[in-house]
């Protein structure tokens, strides 16, 4: 068998620097969102050349991260059971997402100085594409209001979600309410006028 060429051994190598970049980009800013390129290159393994080799700027670490942190998100929510009541689903994955989230709050926190909130929107589009398809589920049973576009419900959600880390952050809500408070918010907000608010 021919040995491999150098420059396939040069994108082994790059690939394997841009993982474990990432892999302690995740480790630094989820223990401290103002960790410094310096910071994750020594963590890393590799000299800050290198690390700017890959990523130009902190903000394009970022978004990688980020893109990386909600891609292993996405695979924990996908097995989570959106069958039966539309509320009860709402709630599974309410309970799910915000445990994926809790684990990268200080990530998210770092990303929010350096990303425009549409971006960080845009790199959202996978799970707000399943809560989309649950909202309008909701919304074809009868649970969910129909006054609203399933757009904004989403986006309320989403803000729920990103504005509880910021109360965590702030020291006004405790990780282990936040599922139930983002729940009791959005289920009000998304039940038909009139409708009793489920508990």
């Amino acid at each position: 068998m021919a040995a491999p060429s150098r420059a396939t051994a040069r994108r082994a190598d790059a690939r394997r620097n841009v993982d474990a970049i990432l892999r302690a980009a995740t480790e630094c800013l989820g223990n401290r969102p103002d960790a410094t390129l310096a910071e994750i290159a020594e963590a890393a393994g590799v000299g800050r050349v290198t690390l700017y080799g890959h990523f130009s700027s902190r903000a394009e670490l970022l978004d990688a991260v980020m893109a990386h942190a909600l891609q292993h998100g996405n695979a924990v929510l996908e097995p989570v059971d959106l069958s039966g009541d539309p509320r009860e689903a709402l709630t599974r994955l309410i309970e799910a997402s915000w445990e994926v989230l809790n684990q990268s709050r200080s990530i998210l926190a770092a990303a929010q100085k350096e990303l425009s909130p549409a971006r960080i929107r845009e790199l959202h589009h996978e799970p707000a594409a399943r809560v989309a398809r649950l909202v309008e589920r909701g919304q074809e049973e009868g649970v969910f209001r129909t006054d609203l576009p399933v757009s904004w419900l989403v986006v309320t959600l989403h803000n729920l979600m990103h504005g509880a880390a910021d109360e965590i952050q702030a020291g006004r809500l405790t990780p282990a309410d936040a599922a139930g408070h983002i729940s009791a918010t959005a289920l009000a907000a998304f039940t038909p006028p009139g409708r009793k608010v489920p508990k």
